[in-house]
């Protein structure tokens, strides 16, 4: 599992509307029916896009975001 932040491209002190914005610019990115890589599956822009969209659900909620803050190195061992 990788690091919410990480998976974002934000740091750990990010606000909300740091993380909104990062969330949005990176499903642009992957949005499996838009993505532009060369060379990326779809099946790959999928679990990229996924992975996304967990970690801003988590990140964007002040209670799980605290939740995943204190919990976080046992969770990525």
């Amino acid at each position: 599992m990788r690091c919410h932040y990480e998976v974002l491209s934000v740091s750990r002190d990010a606000d909300a509307p740091q993380i909104k914005k990062a969330f949005r610019l990176q499903a642009l990115r992957w949005h499996p029916d838009k993505h532009q890589q060369n060379g990326v599956s779809s099946e790959e822009a999928t679990l990229q896009f996924q992975a996304l969209q967990n970690a801003y659900e988590v990140l964007s909620d002040p209670h799980e975001k605290k939740w995943y803050d204190d919990h976080r190195e046992q969770i990525l061992r």
